[in-house]
């Protein structure tokens, strides 16, 4: 006799599976946007079209604030990743009075409206008389940033052995090896998992980028914005998409190099 199926079960499954279309129905109609042939959003679709895509890919605004996104995403998660990992190690190794506090502090921006810190900065570079150079705006995206590499980091840090290291040094390593070749590997995962939410961030970020790019450097968020001002086409979808694929491919690719299955216990 087959068992009858939990009534529990299946509410839990038909919840779950109600917020995930919910979360992923405004992919589905960006995706039939971008793939229309119209300049507007018809449902069914009248066919499927490449044209807004050509459009984005030939659109020397749209490539240049790509390419610019581009940049600066990777900068931001170099410096992320670094900062956020050794502020990690400092706050979980180095005993320093008040950690708990400071850890506060330097997850806050995480608290504030990203608009609110972009003001900020841009008020604090009008009183320094820097103007809004590139790096700049990579400070700013950082500035958010670190606090996903630092939490990531933490959780690793906090089920961490430090047997491991202790046996390293005993067998006769010295700091910075048993730094690199324990310490380091056995943070790597929280440490990379930080990074992809860094450079997700960065590329994505508009409420920041908004107060700190130049009019001739502006980053992609902020040119779609100044975009649909005037006109709303397909190509705003067509850059949404490649946007989105961005990010899927970063997470391909750490899966690629070192496996998803690193981040569960985060």
């Amino acid at each position: 006799m087959s068992a009858r199926p939990d009534a529990g079960h299946i509410a839990y499954l038909a919840v779950n599976g109600a917020i995930l279309s919910f979360l992923l129905a405004p992919i589905a109609i960006i995706t039939v946007f971008a793939l229309n042939p119209t300049p507007y959003i018809s449902f069914p679709p009248v066919g499927i079209s490449l044209r807004w895509f050509e459009k984005f890919f030939s659109s020397p605004e749209f490539m240049g604030a790509l390419w610019l996104s581009l940049q600066v995403a990777v900068v931001v998660l170099v410096l992320s990743m670094v900062i956020g990992g050794l502020c990690a190690l400092a706050l979980a190794r180095g005993n320093i009075p008040g950690s708990r506090v400071l850890t506060a502090f330097f997850m806050s921006p995480l608290m504030l409206p990203a608009i609110l810190t972009g003001l900020a900065l841009f008020q604090l570079y009008l009183l320094m008389d820097i103007g809004r150079p590139v790096w700049g705006l990579i400070m700013g995206h950082t500035l958010v940033a670190v606090p996903y590499v630092l939490r990531t980091t933490l959780a690793v840090l906090h089920n961490f052995d430090r047997r491991i290291e202790e046996a390293a040094a005993v067998h006769g390593a010295s700091p910075a090896r048993v730094f690199f070749e324990v310490t380091l590997p056995l943070i790597r995962p929280g440490v990379f998992a930080g990074g992809i939410f860094a450079f997700i961030v960065s590329f994505d970020q508009f409420p920041i980028s908004l107060f700190l790019v130049m009019p001739q450097g502006e980053t992609l968020p902020v040119v779609l914005f100044n975009y649909m001002k005037f006109d709303l086409d397909g190509a705003i979808a067509a850059a949404s998409m490649v946007s989105i694929l961005m990010a899927v491919s970063v997470v391909v690719i750490l899966e690629k190099v070192i496996g998803l299955k690193s981040y569960v216990k985060l």
